[in-house]
Order: C-alpha cells, then structure tokens, then sequence
C-alpha cells in the first residue's frame, strides 16, 4: 500500500507470498491516480517518498530519482530505522483501517483478483471515511 502523508491510501496492491517487497514499490508509485491541483497540469507524482531499508538498492533508487521523486528511504548498515519512525505509524495505521474490515484480515478468496477488488473497495471506503470526517 501506497499512502500520502496523512495516512489516506492512494494505491493499493497484491503480490505473491514469496516475493520481496521491493519489486511492488514502482507498480504502486506508476498506479498513483492523478491530482488536481490549482494551477497548471494534473500532478501524478509525488514529491518525497519514505520507505523502509527494504526498498533500499541502486536501481530504485536511481528510477525515483528519474522521476522526479526525492527518496527518503534509510540506508541498510548505515542508518538507523528509528528515524524513520516517526513517519512509519502512519502507513501502519492505514494498514491497520484496512484490515478493520474481517474479509481482508484472512484471505478467502481463490483468485488474486478478487482479493484485490475487496483491498480496493476497503481503501476506497476508507478514504471516504476520512474525507467526509474532514469535510464536517
């Protein structure tokens, strides 16, 4: 899961059980939906991207920076992950509004597809609860 500063889901995804986390990281930043901003162009891209030394390696690294995106992710061996901290709770609380639901907390479903439209359909719930929380 893909989340703003907030916490807000913005774009969610399935893999495989065996795979590294990494391997999502560029679907999921591609799969960002466009903004609207005031002024100019729709804006589909973020500017700062935090993630865990997981995410870590020369050519994510390097693809971020293409993009435009600043890449604030903790070096492996060098860094320590405290810091990162304080910005972590808020992608486990989004984790945690997900899971709220009992259908995603076990996996019911054969298909990978099905799973993911009920993954979907919570986080789009869930950005509807913030938002209308927000609003009044």
């Amino acid at each position: 899961m893909l989340s703003e500063a907030q916490g807000i889901p913005l774009a969610v995804g399935v893999s495989a059980a065996n795979t590294h986390d990494s391997l999502a990281l560029k679907p999921l930043v591609k799969g960002i939906p466009a903004v609207r901003s005031r002024r100019g162009p729709r804006r589909r891209r973020p500017g700062k991207l935090r993630a865990d030394k997981a995410y870590h390696s020369a050519d994510t690294l390097l693809w971020l920076r293409n993009r435009g995106i600043v890449a604030r992710i903790a070096r492996p061996g060098i860094e320590s992950s405290e810091r990162l901290g304080r910005h972590r709770w808020k992608i486990e609380r989004s984790v945690a509004w997900l899971f709220g639901y009992r259908r995603l907390t076990v996996r019911y479903e054969r298909k990978g597809s099905h799973f993911l439209a009920f993954l979907g359909l919570a986080a789009a719930l869930t950005c509807y609860k913030k938002l209308a929380k927000a609003t009044t």
